[in-house]
């Protein structure tokens, strides 16, 4: 991997770790159109550079991060445990079945569910729109829905937010809890993946992984931010009918 691909894959992953449109998904398809070789060291990198996100998520949610709020870490833990339980089980299983076309059609199958449930949405004065306001019970219905993220092309953030909006939180407070379930998610994943082969990595992967680190992090930082002003005027609509059209197009290529 030299810098050039290190610098897009760092872009694409912060624009898509916090949005509905699956962030593996695209890494896969972004190496393979750059024609990059699926070796250890590349595949460790792109797991790897989404620890960047967490600091994203912690520089963006600074006040989300102290001890006062204990309560609503442990609902964020509570919705974490669905998708470690059976992500340990099955990890071998999810591993072999990356496909680029089960990708395809997870985005497609992803981008209706999105459109159906914008559909049936509706605008309500009691809905949740502050994390902290959640339930126990919420949070273990979306840990529930997380679990579809285990499927190549779903996209954790989609599986989680979507989730979020069938138990009553607001567009906003789904895309925020979906942040913050991020923070346990990726340090088992990708902590889990940066043991296993940092020894891997050479001086020049090094320089590599830090280049894409560092673009990552500021990449997501702002897309978090973006994604947040978009909620306050937008729907999800247009990141389903998103999804649908870029999962057609990969089953036109490889197909």
């Amino acid at each position: 991997m030299d810098i050039f691909q290190a610098i897009i894959l760092g872009v694409v992953e912060g624009i898509t770790e916090f949005l509905p449109i699956s962030s593996t998904g695209h890494m896969i398809v972004v190496a393979d159109w750059m024609g990059m070789d699926e070796n250890a060291e590349n595949k460790a990198f792109m797991v790897i550079i989404q620890l960047a996100a967490i600091l994203a998520v912690v520089f963006n949610y600074k006040d989300k991060f102290t001890l006062s709020k204990i309560d609503l870490w442990i609902k964020v833990l509570i919705a974490f445990l669905p998708l470690a339980i059976i992500g340990f089980i099955f990890r071998d299983f999810i591993k072999e079945s990356f496909t680029t076309v089960i990708v395809a059609y997870m985005f497609i199958v992803g981008g209706i569910i999105f459109l159906i449930v914008e559909y049936f949405y509706k605008e309500k004065s009691h809905h949740i729109d502050d994390v902290e306001e959640i339930s126990y019970k919420q949070a273990g219905w979306i840990g529930f829905a997380q679990i579809f993220a285990l499927i190549p092309g779903t996209s954790r953030a989609g599986a989680s937010i979507i989730g979020a909006l069938l138990v009553g939180l607001s567009r906003k407070a789904a895309a925020e809890f979906s942040f913050l379930l991020a923070v346990p998610v990726m340090l088992a994943t990708s902590g889990y993946d940066l043991l296993k082969h940092y020894d891997k990595f050479t001086d020049e992967g090094v320089l590599t992984l830090i280049i894409g680190f560092v673009v990552s992090f500021i990449v997501a930082y702002y897309t978090m931010k973006f994604f947040i002003k978009f909620l306050e005027k937008f729907t999800f609509v247009s990141f389903g009918i998103y999804r649908i059209i870029f999962g057609v197009l990969l089953l036109a290529l490889y197909l």
